[in-house]
């Protein structure tokens, strides 16, 4: 049975060795569930949390690789460009408060950016993560199709050939990565299927 988030977060705490912040975890699930989200969700969220406990061994700071999940997608507004760099802000400030060292608060700081996937990851733990971020390219057929239809509604504001045209970029950019997923448990899960689903998607606009 599938751990719920709010037993996950006290566990995290408990493993920190620290009070859970009070507060801290209503503000995010209520971040989460804004209404101009579709895809970047609490079932993100869940499923980002489900791929992590399949590899969270690999991690060299499993809970900053944890933490930094939980607010990698905090701030999400789709007409604005930087969403990670107020992520990563939301964190530094929360983190803190709460007590964890400055110097583990600035790797959390990092993996969030990475998640901007503008460069290939630096590290172990944000090839992980920026994998973890990205693992539903690889995903059943089912749930891809459901993914492309919940970032359409994401950005219903957009006009359909211009969403078009710059969705299929974006697809054809992750296509022409290689390879597309750098850790190599995630690229042997992840990538034929990551790579059949893009084809299909770009081939169908």
């Amino acid at each position: 049975m599938a751990m719920t988030l709010e037993a996950r977060w006290q566990r995290l705490w408990t493993e920190l060795g620290l009070p859970a912040p009070a507060g801290l975890l209503p503000a995010l699930l209520q971040a989460y569930s804004e209404p101009q989200r579709h895809y970047h969700t609490l079932q993100h969220l869940d499923e980002c949390f489900a791929h992590f406990d399949a590899v969270k061994q690999l991690a060299e700071h499993p809970l900053e690789v944890e933490l930094a999940l939980w607010f990698h997608d905090s701030v999400y507004d789709v007409h604005a460009r930087d969403n990670e760099v107020q992520s990563a802000a939301w964190a530094d400030r929360a983190l803190l408060d709460a007590g964890l060292p400055n110097d583990a608060c600035a790797r959390i700081h990092v993996l969030i950016m990475a998640t901007c996937h503008d460069a290939l990851p630096a590290s172990n733990d944000a090839r992980l993560l920026t994998d973890i971020d990205l693992a539903i390219l690889g995903a059943a057929p089912a749930r891809f199709a459901e993914y492309e239809v919940q970032i359409r509604r994401e950005y219903a504001h957009v006009p359909p050939a211009l969403f078009t045209a710059r969705r299929s970029e974006i697809l054809q950019a992750f296509l022409e990565r290689t390879p597309l997923f750098q850790a190599p448990a995630c690229r042997d899960r992840f990538e034929a299927a990551a790579r059949r689903n893009l084809a299909g998607a770009i081939a169908a606009r």
